[in-house]
This record gives C-alpha cells, structure tokens and sequence, in this order.
C-alpha cells in the first residue's frame, strides 16, 4: 500500500492510503458477513481510510439510513479496531421521516442539525472524535456562516478532526473557506466528488442541480484544487458502477462524442499494461499530479482485489500524457 496526508493543520492532518474503500451498501444491499469479509481484506492489505454517511442506505429499505455507519462500528468492536483506521462520515443529507429523501426533506446544515447528527454518527460508529466529517449536500436555508461556525464548533471540542464537503457548487465551498478563514476557525480542506476518466456532461438538470450537476469534479473544481495545496479531492464514483467492465451500465450523461476516443485510449493502455480498464483508471488518478484519493466500493473480495491491484500500477509518462490529452 501507498500513503499520503490529507489535511494540513498538525493537530488534525492524517496519513491515509491512497485508496479508500467506501462502505455504502454494507449493512444493507451487502450482508454482514461479506461486509466484514471486504474490510478485513482491505485493512489486511494496508488500507486505512474508510468512507460512509449517516444516510447510508436510505433508498435500499425506505428508511432514514444509518446501516453502513452501525455495520462499521460493529466490525470496529470486533475487530478492536481504534485511530489507526481513518473513518470519514457525512451529514447534511439524511432524510428527515421514512419514505422520503434528500431532495424534498433532507437534514440539512444548521448548527443544531450539524451537532446532533454528528453526536449519533460517533455513536452508530463507537467513536469518541469523527475523523472527518463532510457536508454532505448544500443547505441554502441555512446562512453559511451558521453551518461554517456550527462544524467549527465540533472541532474545537475535539470531537471532529478534520472537515470536507461534497456536492456543493465550487463558489459556495471557497465562501465558506473565506469565512471560516478569517474567523480564524478551521474550515474544509477534504473534497468529495464524483470523478473519473471518461467525462459527464454536467449540463443536465437534476434534483438537486437545476442548473445542472454540482456533484462531479469539472474544470472548476481541478482548477481550484491546483491553485490550493491545502485540498484533497476524494473521487467517490471514480469505475463508474462498473460501467467500464459492463458497457450498458454507463450513466446517459456519458453518452456524447468525447467518450468513444477516451475509450479508445484507456483501452490501448490496458493492453499495454496487462491490466484491467477499472485498474488503469484507478492508476491515473493515484498518479495524477493532483492529489486525488479514489473511492472504490466493493460487494465482494475479488472485485477489492482487482482495485488493490492498481496501487501497483505504475503508467508511464507517455501513456499517462496520452490518457490525459484524449478529448
């Protein structure tokens, strides 16, 4: 296994390795055996960072979520695992009654919602300080001053460490930085979004986004990590619900004219290689001069494997200029 830092604040700053392993589905779509299976093989092969929500897995029974983060403190129990294992966990978009979603009845990101959501995560979790904790989804309800000093809050009392978001528009995460910033208060330094090779079109409409996706690291977003050697980007989606092993499942807003030549070179390096396409993406992004943290699920041992693989993977300059200019 590999490491890098995320974080730059001494006291909260963590090494972690350079895949993270995302725990989504397990307690719900992924039984407990095969869950505690795909974690025991992850930490067995040098894996420290770990990724879930306090609303995981609402959608699989209806319900609020909360499995994942119970499942992860069973496995810790029983495992006598402690600090040495970096969890990440996320608040903001839990629905608020059964049935519902983060779309019409989400949680969100007032002070008090921020300080009792995080208390039940290190309860659900049997943590006594959440390592990381994201903003799961934006607020606008809610001043971002509220939710800066309501986050900042738990880190001063110690039961936070460090602080990321996900999903928000670019403009909103430096405001919030800038706020916090010049309160003198800790303020995001982890990001999450969707990343991967093959590029969306993040023109389309969705629930959330009116104008369009807020969820995927576009030009704005790398931009913005390059210009800030303080962030992380943790690409969560990054093989794309298996899509590159399985063509039907790529996602609609894959399909456009940039996507058939990225193909076609990701191909040509996995022949080069002798790895898999999920293994060459994965490559790319541990590689990349950015410093990006791939975020792989995995329901089973074998499909964790070939994603350990890629640790190893090593792309030449050529190859990984080739990757990078396909349009």
């Amino acid at each position: 296994m590999k490491y890098r830092t995320i974080g730059t604040t001494p006291g909260s700053r963590r090494e972690v390795s350079v895949l993270a392993l995302g725990a989504m589905l397990f307690g719900s779509r992924t039984d407990e055996r095969t869950s505690f299976a795909v974690l025991d093989r992850y930490v067995e092969a040098g894996g420290t960072f770990i990724d879930t929500s306090d609303n995981y897995a609402f959608w699989v029974d209806g319900g609020q979520g909360g499995q994942s983060e119970e499942l992860l403190g069973r496995w810790r129990r029983s495992r006598g695992v402690g600090d040495e294992i970096v969890v990440a966990t996320k608040l903001g978009a839990r629905p608020l009654a059964p049935g519902t979603s983060y779309v019409d009845n989400a949680e969100g990101l007032s002070a008090k919602v921020i300080r009792e959501s995080a208390e039940r995560s290190r309860g659900r979790l049997g943590v006594a300080k959440l390592d990381l904790l994201y903003a799961h989804i934006e607020d606008r309800n809610v001043p971002l001053q509220e939710t800066v000093e309501g986050f900042a809050e738990l880190v001063g009392e110690g039961t936070v460490g460090l602080l990321g978001v996900s999903n928000h528009a670019i403009w909103r995460v430096e405001r919030a930085r800038a706020l916090a910033a010049a309160a003198g208060l800790p303020g995001y330094e982890v990001l999450q979004y969707a990343h991967s090779y093959l590029r969306p079109r993040t023109d389309v409409p969705e629930g959330l986004f009116p104008d369009g996706s807020l969820g995927h690291a576009g030009p704005e977003l790398l931009s913005h990590l390059r210009a800030e050697s303080d962030l992380t980007l943790v690409a969560y989606s990054p093989l794309l619900q298996g899509a590159y092993a399985h063509p039907d499942r790529l996602p609609a807003d894959f399909d456009h004219p940039g996507t058939p030549s990225r193909l076609t070179v990701l191909r040509e390096v996995a022949q080069e290689t002798g790895a898999t396409l999920n293994q060459v993406v994965l490559a790319w992004q541990m590689g990349a001069r950015l410093p990006i943290v791939p975020l792989v699920g995995a329901s089973s041992v074998a499909q964790l494997d070939e994603s350990l693989a890629a640790v190893d993977l090593e792309l030449s300059p050529e190859q990984r200029a080739r990757l990078d200019a396909a349009h």
